[in-house]
């Protein structure tokens, strides 16, 4: 068996009992709330990590000043709670508008 063969078996059993460990231990185990609070406050920084690594960066480098801007645009539409299809359009036309303008 290969070495990336084992890897792979290795993680997907790491995986299937990390994401069985949930339900089997989900009312008998009880988090602090200082705990729990971590854990919320870790998923939002997560997740903002995400967004800005994706808006951004393209590959190795920076995406240029499109991307953002239009990142921008639509989390300015979210906060105001628009349509989500009306941030998506917008977030695209700002990107695509600016790229249009020459902007990179």
């Amino acid at each position: 068996m290969s070495a990336q063969l084992v890897a792979v078996l290795v993680l997907a059993a790491g995986t299937y009992a990390f994401r069985l460990a949930g339900p089997l231990l989900h009312g008998r185990v009880e988090l602090p709330p200082r705990v729990q609070e971590l854990l919320t406050t870790g998923a939002t920084v997560l997740l903002v990590a995400l967004l800005a690594t994706g808006a951004l960066m393209a590959g190795h480098g920076f995406a240029g000043w499109a991307r953002p801007a239009g990142v921008l645009a639509g989390g300015v539409l979210a906060w105001r709670r628009a349509p989500f299809a009306v941030v998506v359009v917008a977030a695209a036309g700002v990107t695509a508008l600016l790229r249009l303008a020459g902007l990179p």
